[in-house]
């Protein structure tokens, strides 16, 4: 087989663009800030009043609060460029492969580190987690589409 005519998209794509690894940082971290506030808020939410309720549903009710308090960020924060249609549109079809993995890996450290309690030490833990995790997707996303939220 001819190694020429075999050119995979993966290989088209480098890896080395600080332009666009700046630039997917910023996105990611935007993410982050929105999916953080529904994550932390419901965590703390079970956490302050005690509420029986399953870890693994109080993780679940964390990550759709995620995602919902990052679409209301993105939306506000787009509608100061577009108008409020537009930027809830744009918001929506942000990449949720990417928010949800960002969210698995901020509550999956969450309870290998800290039983699914928020504790100061372990916040570090689960935004960097959440922040490295989506990171290389978003770049990819990036350099074959040219998307991004912003």
């Amino acid at each position: 087989m001819n190694q020429k005519m075999s050119t995979s998209t993966e290989e088209a794509i480098t890896w080395t663009c600080k332009s666009t690894w700046r630039k997917a940082s910023v996105n990611t971290l935007w993410c982050l800030l929105g999916c953080s506030i529904g994550d932390f808020g419901t965590i703390f939410f079970f956490q302050i009043t005690q509420i029986p309720f399953p870890l693994l549903w109080i993780m679940v009710l964390a990550i759709i609060n995620g995602l919902i308090t990052s679409v209301m960020l993105e939306t506000y924060i787009l509608s100061r460029q577009m108008d409020l249609k537009s930027a809830f549109s744009t918001a929506m079809g942000m990449s949720f492969i990417s928010m949800i993995a960002m969210e698995i890996a901020m509550n999956v450290v969450d309870v290998v580190f800290a039983g699914g309690i928020l504790v100061w030490s372990v916040i570090p833990l689960m935004l960097a987690a959440g922040f490295l995790t989506p990171l290389p997707y978003n770049y990819y996303r990036l350099k074959k589409y040219d998307e991004s939220c912003h």
